[in-house]
């Protein structure tokens, strides 16, 4: 299990705007996704919230919910049939009611704000971040390695420069 430091901290004016959003991303996750989805969701959310200014300041609720769902589901293959849970990406469009287009174009906002990339460790699953090759995978020396294989100092440093989410030893 990942050791994500992650926060649902918001600033107090965008608490209504963040209460809004999850309202509507969290009933969309015990519907179709899982607690794993909404737990990460809540704080793509919240770290949007944080940002200044907060893009989510402006546009409508739905819109964000459904970009934001759409760019965490990015990050953890959601749209591909072999995973559990998936869903198509129009069908989250007409859930949240929102043309494709504006679903499409919300959640390349959110990913480019946050950072976000597929098997990215930030936004992965807790559940799945071990069977992720990228989270263990670096640049060292202008080599790749898997990280797990390198001497725990190295490890260590990864770890504190943000680069893995835990010492894969100490799990």
């Amino acid at each position: 299990m990942s050791k994500m430091k992650q926060s649902e901290n918001v600033p107090k004016a965008m608490k209504e705007k963040y209460q809004e959003i999850i309202e509507l991303t969290n009933d969309f996750s015990a519907e179709h996704l899982n607690d794993e989805y909404a737990q990460l969701i809540r704080y793509a959310v919240a770290a949007l919230c944080r940002k200044r200014p907060s893009p989510l300041a402006t546009g409508r609720v739905n819109t964000w919910a459904c970009g934001i769902v759409h760019a965490i589901g990015m990050a953890n293959y959601l749209f591909d049939q072999s995973q559990t849970p998936h869903i198509g990406a129009s069908d989250l469009y007409n859930i949240f009611g929102v043309g494709h287009s504006t679903g499409q174009g919300k959640s390349k906002q959110v990913r480019n704000v946050l950072k976000i990339s597929q098997l990215d460790h930030h936004w992965s699953l807790p559940s799945k971040i071990d069977q992720n090759p990228m989270t263990w995978m670096l640049s060292v020396n202008g080599m790749v390695v898997d990280v797990r294989s390198m001497p725990l100092e190295v490890q260590e440093m990864a770890l504190a420069q943000g680069l893995i989410p835990y010492i894969p030893s100490e799990e």
